[in-house]
């Protein structure tokens, strides 16, 4: 089997500016549960950013899974960014010998652990969809649409010419992600 993660964290890097979007639309309608989807967007992030300091075998200097105080939502855009790129980066170089190698590290709260990097990747990728998926409920609560976070959208938007039907049609966007 090829290397899934370069398509998987191509998808977590855009449907994190999605939601990013939508925290700014958050933002002014209702500040509270900004507050809460920030707090949350946030520490999925420094998770993924403590996982990739396991991953490259560097100190991460976190000693918390968030941040006190929290980011502005700019700031926190621009680590996500930049976060995403380290990891596109890391999924487009890493070989699958190095995906199967185990990694000991020590969770910010002192315990100790060992994943393989395939274990970790799987990790951040799936901790940041229930974080979204969080926020996303978030967003429905202030009467927003939150963004249309699937792989199939992201494949789709990417990758306009998947819609076309076996016949050359253009299909049903709807139906076409079914």
């Amino acid at each position: 089997m090829s290397n899934p993660f370069p398509a998987i964290f191509a998808y977590h890097a855009w449907a994190n500016g999605d939601l990013i979007h939508k925290l700014a639309e958050l933002e002014e309608k209702a500040p509270a549960a900004y507050l809460d989807a920030l707090r949350l967007a946030s520490h999925s992030h420094v998770v993924a950013r403590i996982f990739s300091g396991h991953l490259a075998g560097a100190q991460h200097g976190y000693v918390n899974d968030n941040v006190d105080p929290l980011p502005s939502l700019e700031a926190l855009r621009a680590q996500m960014a930049a976060n995403d790129a380290w990891y596109n980066n890391y999924v487009a170089n890493v070989s699958e010998q190095d995906l199967a190698e185990p990694i000991r590290f020590t969770f910010t709260d002192g315990d100790r652990g060992c994943m393989t990097r395939q274990e970790m990747l799987t990790h951040v990728a799936l901790h940041g969809g229930y974080h979204r998926g969080e926020i996303g409920q978030i967003l429905r609560r202030a009467d927003i649409v939150p963004p249309w976070d699937t792989l199939a959208v992201h494949l789709h938007r990417v990758d306009p010419a998947r819609r076309k039907s076996a016949t050359g049609e253009a299909t049903s966007p709807r139906r076409a992600l079914a």
